[in-house]
């Protein structure tokens, strides 16, 4: 049996696309950052190889996370409005395109020192001295790349496992953007969280990727080649990200990847897509255009599946 009514999905969807994420308001992943920024002190005090130490914060924050969920969504009386506040906000697919659109009206008003500013709100990567070029590719990147694990994982866990399963995940991406980099502060303690990360978005982030190719099949656009996706994805350090990354630049005929700077060090980004190709404002126009419909694609067929479920 299905873990999650069949109307929940559609409506925490629909909800997601017309309201994104509103300033102010309160958000589950602040209380679970909260919490993950308070594990870190005692973790890095207790006894034992920092790994180990590490894995049991994942498994603390996901159970911790999953549990609330499901205790919120049967309290009485109002456990249905918690329930699809929940899925909503697990969500980020209008908040992910609202704010592509914010930095691309600014590129096409002519602010490019303001768009500068709104991608740095968006990438890691330093924006300050980006032309045009610079800040479309950036922004198209970071688009792609979030379809996956922004939008595409937790709907996956939503329909697959419910509110618990949602936010399950959504505490190991959190912990995962906080603590799994490969530096030697996070070496040992966010090894757990970005391996894990990396384990329960592999299915998502190609998912992902086959929803662009096939909306971009469908609008009668490029074929995207998804042996050249699979090629293009292997050559990047994330085994997930390049997969919606690589696709839209197939699809939409520009290369993402190339120099870029971080914390002030040059990095040379494996490229991916088609060589050649200027990302112009036009072209990221098309690509939210692409990832909206992609996603909502991805959704319909897994939410599909879950009422076949139900059916059956």
């Amino acid at each position: 049996m299905p873990f999650v009514p069949l109307i929940l999905p559609p409506l925490a969807v629909g909800l997601d696309l017309a309201l994104g994420d509103p300033q102010g308001w309160p958000h589950p992943v602040r209380a679970i950052g909260a919490l993950v920024a308070r594990m870190e002190g005692p973790a890095r005090r207790a006894p034992g190889p920092e790994r180990l130490r590490g894995a049991l914060c994942v498994v603390l924050a996901a159970g911790a996370a999953g549990a609330a969920a499901w205790g919120l969504a049967r309290l009485p009386w109002v456990g249905w409005l918690a329930g699809l506040y929940l899925a909503y906000a697990g969500l980020a697919l209008g908040a992910l395109l609202a704010e592509g659109r914010a930095v691309l009206a600014l590129v096409e008003g002519g602010d490019l020192e303001g768009a500068r500013g709104a991608l740095a709100m968006l990438v890691s990567r330093d924006t300050a001295h980006l032309d045009e070029e610079g800040v479309c590719r950036a922004l198209a990147e970071t688009l792609a790349e979030n379809l996956g694990d922004g939008f595409v994982a937790p709907f996956f866990f939503l329909v697959l496992l419910g509110l618990p399963g949602l936010w399950a995940y959504k505490a190991v991406s959190t912990m995962d953007s906080m603590w799994g980099y490969r530096t030697e502060r996070w070496r040992g303690l966010g090894w757990a969280c970005a391996r894990l990360d990396d384990a329960l978005a592999f299915v998502p982030s190609r998912l992902a990727a086959l929803g662009i190719a096939a909306v971009s099949r469908a609008a009668g656009g490029l074929a995207v080649p998804l042996a050249a996706v699979r090629r293009d994805a292997a050559r990047m350090a994330s085994p997930n990200a390049g997969w919606p990354m690589a696709a839209a630049a197939w699809a939409l005929g520009a290369g993402m990847g190339g120099p870029a700077v971080y914390f002030g060090q040059p990095v040379d980004k494996p490229r991916l897509g088609p060589g050649g190709g200027a990302w112009t404002p036009a072209l990221v126009r098309r690509l939210i255009g692409l990832l909206r419909a992609a996603g909502l694609a991805v959704a319909g067929a897994l939410w599909l599946g879950l009422a076949a479920l139900a059916l059956a």
